[in-house]
């Protein structure tokens, strides 16, 4: 094989390698990443629960206002009964007594119950406390990780690009540039090889002609169709047989 292609292949798969490594440290990330999403999301329900608290104390507070006026005009009205002159005004004054006590009760009721509701929603803060501190030992555990699994992916990812460099250094100029144009459009597919008589790019079939002159041909050649950089494909078994 023309030593020049064994470069632009060799620098092709390198390319790769370093790219690969990319969606690996995000991988790395999944789990540090759903816990932070998890944490938010408690977070943002603790804030609400928070809040329905804050609207139902300013209920209470309301109620307990409406209380206070409601008691103060059933002492106003049992002093008005004890100063009564007539059976019709005394019946009235009751009437009215027991409608104002009845709302002095309902009023009552509406303060338990809002009270009752905020004692629920402060359970559920109290059960999102103990699963956001569980959340917080399981991020700081994840971040270690994620920060050794990181540094070991980008010395690894750093690695290879020192290899592409001095490869680099080795390599014609113009044939760099030839590869890194094509690579611009094509990415980690600019170097690819022929299988069954079609392109590893576009996977269109090559004609004879360029076929065979690719497979006796010591020339850099790109597909008629796609002009990705073609390298022809040897299959397991002839590979051994040429070992031989």
């Amino acid at each position: 094989m023309n030593i020049h292609l064994s470069q632009l292949i060799e620098i092709a798969q390198l390319d790769k390698d370093i790219e690969a490594l990319e969606p690996l440290i995000k991988e790395k990330r999944a789990d540090l990443d759903k816990a932070l999403a998890n944490k938010s999301k408690k977070q943002a329900e603790h804030a609400l629960l928070e809040e329905e608290k804050r609207a139902l104390n300013i209920q209470i507070g309301k109620n307990e206002q409406m209380l206070q006026e409601t008691n103060g005009k059933i002492e106003s009205i049992q002093r008005k009964i004890s100063q009564v002159k007539s059976e019709r005004e005394l019946r009235s004054l009751n009437i009215e007594e027991d409608i104002t006590k009845e709302r002095a009760n309902q009023a009552n009721k509406e303060i338990d119950r809002l009270q009752n509701e905020i004692a629920h929603k402060s359970k559920l803060q109290e059960s999102l406390d103990n699963s956001l501190q569980n959340l917080e030992e399981q991020i700081k555990i994840l971040e270690k990780q994620v920060e050794l699994d990181t540094i070991q992916l980008k010395e690894e990812q750093q690695e290879i690009f020192h290899k592409k460099q001095e490869l680099t250094l080795k390599m014609d100029r113009k044939l760099i540039a030839f590869y890194e144009k094509i690579r611009r459009w094509a990415g980690n597919t600019c170097v690819v090889s022929v299988k069954k008589q079609a392109c590893g790019g576009c996977f269109i079939r090559i004609n004879d002609r360029t076929y065979a002159e690719l497979l006796s041909s010591g020339d850099i050649l790109t597909c008629p169709h796609c002009g990705r950089i073609l390298y022809a494909h040897t299959p397991p078994a002839e590979v051994a047989n040429q070992a031989l």
